[in-house]
């Protein structure tokens, strides 16, 4: 192991803007699922380039590298490439239990015609045909159900991961441009994971995987926190960038301001190329996290506030978090199309679903110090 990743790794402190930036995901991935909800409108695609999901893939490539990074230090890269492909199976356990339950939730309300035409919008139109079909392809990851897209995507990139993690312990440098030389090819060849018949991947893996590993590379190098902290000039610039992301991304937004813009800027900056993680996507989001990183060192007395300790929580339990987010997007969306579709409605079903997350994240938490020995839970 390259002995300035060590002293790197073995000098990580608990960053409580991780669990906070996940929390932050998990609840805008919930809201961004709710189609014509006015919450949804405050996210961060509204905004700029990127979105939740670039902050999801990038921090988790970063816990995991520090994570899983330590423990190769302490037990040997073998124990900790085991345990990640633990994390896989895990991952993938709780793609499949949800998917069953999500596309049979979702055929019974549709063959119960509160919604007929929910099938189709979200992506199982086979299942009352083909019920056998659909399961057997989704086991495979070869269904795509609306909103279940990310998770599927990070048991790939999960399982990718112990490749990076060798490479990134010895020669960073390196397995970052390997990295970013195989997103450049599968951008400029056109690869991509397919879906049943003839679609493709909602996010590409072999583009997204880019993004978990330059959150391991920071993780390993420690970058973030020596050379960037004293340029200036570069948070200048990164502060211009994401004031331009925001000028385009609002005027995309008006039809009367769009017609202001050039077309070069209008078809180079499309809000739909997350597909392939477009590299102004990339630029876009760490300019963010530079900014944001700055204005927020680890350690900041806002964080112990109560609000932010409630979306810190969901951070810690992200995958529980994701999980019933995506029944609470989805019960959400049918409340709003069945009932009456007001702004308060929709703000009300939104601040009951960020309540309901919160509860499963304390109750899991909860849950999981009881199983601890005495001593420890004490501590706690």
């Amino acid at each position: 192991m390259k002995p300035s990743v060590k002293a790197n790794l073995a000098a990580f402190q608990h960053d409580a803007r991780l669990y906070l930036t996940l929390g932050i995901a998990n609840w805008s991935i919930f809201v961004d699922h709710i189609p014509n909800n006015v919450v949804n409108l405050l996210t961060l695609r509204n905004f700029g380039f990127s979105g939740a999901a670039d902050l999801f893939v990038f921090v988790v490539g970063y816990g995991v590298a520090v994570i899983y990074g330590r423990m190769a230090l302490e037990r040997g890269y073998v124990v900790a490439a085991t345990r990640v492909f633990r994390r896989v199976w895990r991952l993938y356990a709780a793609y499949v239990v949800l998917f069953v339950i999500y596309i049979d939730a979702i055929a019974y309300v549709a063959s119960q015609s509160m919604a007929p035409d929910i099938i189709e919008e979200y992506n199982i139109s086979g299942i009352l045909e083909h019920p056998l079909r659909i399961l057997v392809q989704g086991l495979v990851l070869q269904e795509q159900p609306l909103n279940l897209d990310l998770l599927q995507l990070m048991i790939p990139l999960m399982a990718f991961f112990p490749f990076a993690l060798w490479g990134l312990l010895r020669h960073p440098n390196l397995t970052l441009a390997a990295s970013i030389a195989l997103y450049l090819a599968a951008r400029w060849f056109g690869w991509n994971f397919h879906v049943y018949p003839d679609q493709e991947w909602t996010f590409n893996p072999l583009c997204w995987q880019m993004l978990m590993v330059l959150g391991g590379w920071f993780a390993v190098t420690g970058i973030a926190g020596r050379a960037l902290r004293n340029l200036s000039w570069l948070r200048a610039l990164a502060g211009a960038y994401l004031v331009s992301a925001l000028a385009i991304t609002l005027m995309r937004h008006s039809p009367a301001l769009s017609a202001y813009l050039p077309d070069i800027v209008l078809n180079g900056f499309s809000p739909t190329d997350k597909e392939n993680l477009a590299p102004y996507r990339v630029l876009h989001f760490l300019a963010l996290a530079l900014i944001a990183t700055h204005l927020i060192p680890a350690g900041h007395p806002g964080l112990q506030l109560k609000p932010l300790q409630m979306v810190i929580k969901c951070g810690e339990e992200w995958l529980a978090v994701f999980c019933i987010g995506v029944f609470l997007s989805f019960a959400g969306h049918l409340i709003l199309i069945t009932g009456a579709n007001l702004v308060v409605m929709q703000i009300g079903v939104s601040l009951a679903g960020f309540a309901a997350m919160t509860a499963v994240a304390y109750y899991i938490s909860w849950s999981k110090r009881q199983d601890e020995p005495a001593v420890l839970r004490q501590r706690a």
